[in-house]
């Protein structure tokens, strides 16, 4: 029997220290840093295949780079990678509903949403903030997770400007603009 060591807290910083930190503390604590929200989706044997995720960031303007962070579990991405172009949806605050959709049964995740294929099979939803046509740049093994970096190639800005969706401990949410 291996037996982990109990967590301590450190006296003069209060830090919880432990050579292996729980996985429940570490998505707690991950999860008071709000971020964003996206689709990642393309057309794969002639149907929509896609997934939220809400590690989104851009990476670089030169080249065009952005990022995202994939369980290695996912039964979704290894489908997705087969594609020569993904797209990459920036969802606004009122896709809680088209999330949740994109997190479930793979059959029925594009049912109720609205979705347009470029002739090289990226998937971008119609009413994204932002929308994204990309190349896989380069991926890297990252512990559980792998990172994902995009080469964009086209996008398209929302003339509209909306509040995107925040994903927030364990929830989603939206922005409040403060006057």
């Amino acid at each position: 029997m291996t037996v982990s060591p109990s967590p301590t807290t450190t006296p003069t910083t209060g830090l919880t220290t432990n050579q292996d930190l729980d996985p429940r503390l570490l998505r707690d604590a991950f999860g008071t840093f709000p971020s964003g929200v996206v689709a990642i989706a393309a057309e794969i044997d002639g149907r929509p295949v896609g997934l939220a995720a809400s590690s989104f960031t851009s990476v670089s303007l030169d080249p065009p780079l952005v990022s995202v962070n994939l369980a290695v579990s996912s039964k979704t991405w290894p489908d997705l990678r087969r594609s020569s172009h993904l797209g990459v949806t920036v969802l606004a605050d009122h896709h809680a509903a088209v999330c949740r959709a994109l997190a479930g049964p793979v059959d029925q995740r594009f049912d109720s949403i609205a979705w347009t294929a470029t002739p090289d099979g990226a998937i971008t939803l119609d009413d994204g903030l932002a929308s994204f046509d990309c190349t896989i740049y380069r991926e890297v093994e990252a512990g559980d997770h792998v990172l994902v970096l995009l080469r964009l190639h086209a996008l398209q800005q929302a003339e509209d400007v909306a509040n995107p969706l925040v994903f927030h401990n364990s929830g989603f949410g939206t922005l409040r603009t403060l006057a």
